[in-house]
């Protein structure tokens, strides 16, 4: 029997295996299916800052992003923290935003409950030039 942090870091890994499919193809369908109906994230700028509410804002938002990052970005993974709830996945990430060159370095959390994410954090770490 998996204790609750093995089934946590499972889920989370392949919650972010998705989710860096969808960073790098656009498609998120995968990533959206392992989210939970009352997923909340938060977003640290632009259109979608601050606390969001709802699978309903994921299937708006995370779109949104492989809009601005057409056409994909590359993820180089660092370093993974876990706890009994909650994952952090730290990544450098470059591509193109707007057409312009992006490097950045980012950290994301999962919170699992279950075999879901519930939540979902992201914080930038650079100025969007360097990694």
């Amino acid at each position: 029997m998996r204790s609750g942090s093995e089934n946590t870091l499972k889920i989370a890994h392949q919650a972010f295996k998705y989710f860096t499919h969808g960073l790098e193809t656009g498609e998120w369908n995968p990533f959206l299916d392992m989210l939970t109906e009352d997923f909340s994230f938060w977003f640290p700028v632009g259109k979608f800052h601050g606390l969001n509410e709802g699978k309903d804002q994921a299937r708006a938002f995370f779109p949104y992003v492989s809009e601005i990052f057409a056409p994909g970005l590359t993820l180089t993974l660092d370093r993974v923290t876990s706890n009994e709830t909650t994952v952090v996945f730290e990544f450098r990430d470059e591509g193109l935003m707007r057409g312009e060159p992006y490097k950045n370095r980012i950290a994301v959390s999962f919170d699992v409950r279950g075999d879901k994410i519930c939540g979902y954090r992201e914080y930038l770490g650079s100025d969007g030039k360097s990694n």
